[in-house]
């Protein structure tokens, strides 16, 4: 849907083809919404079904550009799409995304929250019965590391370069 502030009626929602509400406003690499009519960054497609490999291959493009709130739909797409025994991993994975996310915002706390939460998730699923140390690559214990490195760093409310602090997901 193509809805700038001269052709939406005010106070009308934004609405994709089945009817459903979708916020139409552009939005900045961190996934902040930006003023119609603004130039922003391309959004993800939502529902993409990928390979796991696939998954992991755009997450790290789009964090490596600084892009976490993308990245978070990409694994949010996985944890949706994906065998129920691997949904923890991908939400796990999807919420350091997203606390990278509230961390370059500047939302410390916010952020440093999601992170831990996120990388107990994928701790947790890596040594459970159905977890893999490595799956699809993925160093999960670096991962984790990461993150909670990254927690302990912004919890003071400092913010963070998304793309400097961005992991690297294979190691």
């Amino acid at each position: 849907m193509d809805s700038t502030a001269s052709d939406r009626p005010p106070g009308a929602r934004d609405r994709d083809e089945e009817g459903r509400a979708r916020n139409a406003r552009p939005r900045d690499g961190l996934g902040r919404p930006l003023p119609y009519g603004a130039d922003g960054v391309a959004r993800q497609p939502e529902g993409v079904v990928r390979a796991p490999e696939e998954t992991v291959a755009e997450a790290q493009r789009l964090l490596d550009e600084g892009k976490p709130f993308h990245a978070h739909e990409v694994f949010e797409d996985a944890w949706k799409s994906g065998p129920d025994d691997e949904r923890q991993l991908w939400r796990g994975m999807a919420q350091l995304a997203v606390g990278l996310t509230h961390a370059a915002r500047g939302n410390g706390t916010g952020g440093a929250r999601l992170l831990r939460r996120g990388a107990g998730a994928v701790t947790e699923w890596a040594e459970s019965g159905a977890g893999r140390e490595r799956p699809y690559g993925v160093d999960l214990g670096s991962v984790a590391g990461w993150a909670r490195e990254l927690a302990r760093d912004v919890a003071d409310g400092s913010s963070v370069d998304a793309g400097a602090r961005a992991p690297r997901l294979r190691g």
